[in-house]
């Protein structure tokens, strides 16, 4: 296991920083809330697809999960597209297999 990097103790950490990441998640149901009440428009929407794919990520117990999730939404091609469709990027692979 990797020696921890956070100069605070698990305590002082949770104080700090729970009430914001709380906020957080409650933000995150939320918004899916609001997806399940939607109606129209792309149901399968491949931003949706991804998030309920990576929010799994949260808690499964492995370390990384910043990166991992990052890595997972994230478009790794590496070829330019002919022309933008969009004027800017929706946050996900949009070909990703999610």
């Amino acid at each position: 296991m990797p020696s921890p990097t956070c100069p605070l103790d698990v305590g002082k950490t949770v104080d700090l920083y729970f009430m914001e990441h709380r906020a957080k998640l409650l933000d995150i149901a939320a918004f899916l809330d609001r997806l399940d009440r939607s109606s129209g428009g792309p149901a399968d929407d491949v931003r949706i697809r991804a998030l309920k794919q990576v929010i799994p990520l949260l808690i499964d117990g492995q370390g990384n999960r910043t990166q991992r999730i990052l890595e997972r939404l994230s478009d790794h091609t590496s070829e330019p597209i002919p022309a933008a469709h969009t004027k800017a990027a929706i946050g996900v692979d949009p070909h990703g297999d999610y």
